[in-house]
């Protein structure tokens, strides 16, 4: 069990649920820790800090052929941004699947091409705790919660100045789109950032920066899951 005393040596920085050993004989319930936030605020990063299995929700976005894509408003680009652009039932499924088997198959998405280039079998190992990371995480909290699947719901916020940065130096990097289209989508999330982010909270993502998300993430591997009702608010646009 994580040790989340803050004695000598402790650090936030590395969860691994992994090691988590119950105090009751009682089976312990496989739990998400979802994890929310704008393009670029780091989920992916402090994610893989955890030492926690991470499911990429991003992977599960539609492929660019699928009629019901939206576009930006005035313009021929597709909104990747936008929660129609992603399979919410089927990254419910995913996630209801491990919590349940502790296994599922999940697509593997290329962000470049927008298409889903294969399948992988995902796997919990004897983790009780895992994380579902990607911009549409705080879309399904209300699901899982319902379901019994919740530990927590997190959102990433920082500057959207940083945000920014960090998003397009990694976009350009990773080849994920033109630059030309980068520029405009950044330029826009930029702008819309704290909108973006007052939206996931409103679906009920605990708004916060790194090291309190990491503190929250050892609490819920210590098995402390969020325990209070999603309040679903008026959802920003």
């Amino acid at each position: 069990m994580p040790d989340t005393n803050k004695g000598p040596g402790w650090s936030p920085a590395r969860v691994n649920g992994a090691h988590f050993c119950p105090v009751s004989s009682q089976p312990i319930p496989t739990r998400v820790v979802l994890l929310a936030g704008p393009s670029g605020s780091g989920k992916s990063v402090l994610a893989a800090r955890t030492g926690l299995p991470v499911l990429r929700l991003d992977d599960f976005y539609k492929e660019y052929d699928d009629p019901s894509l939206p576009r930006v408003p005035g313009s021929a680009d597709i909104d990747w941004d936008s929660a129609a652009s992603w399979d919410a039932d089927a990254a419910v499924a995913a996630v209801a699947e491990l919590c349940r088997t502790g296994r599922t198959d999940v697509p593997v998405y290329d962000i470049a091409t927008s298409s889903r280039t294969g399948h992988e079998t995902f796997h919990l190992e004897r983790s009780p705790l895992f994380v579902a990371e990607g911009i549409f995480a705080a879309d399904i909290v209300e699901r899982c919660q319902e379901l019994g699947l919740l530990a927590d719901a997190l959102c990433l916020r920082g500057r959207p100045s940083t945000t920014f940065r960090r998003r397009l130096a990694r976009d350009l990097r990773e080849g994920r789109k033109p630059v030309p289209f980068l520029l405009r989508r950044g330029w826009r999330l930029m702008r819309a950032e704290r909108r973006i982010v007052a939206r996931q909270t409103a679906l009920g993502a605990h708004p916060c920066g790194k090291d309190e998300a990491l503190g929250r993430l050892a609490a819920a591997a210590a098995g402390r899951c969020r325990r209070t009702p999603v309040g679903r608010g008026p959802v920003p646009r």
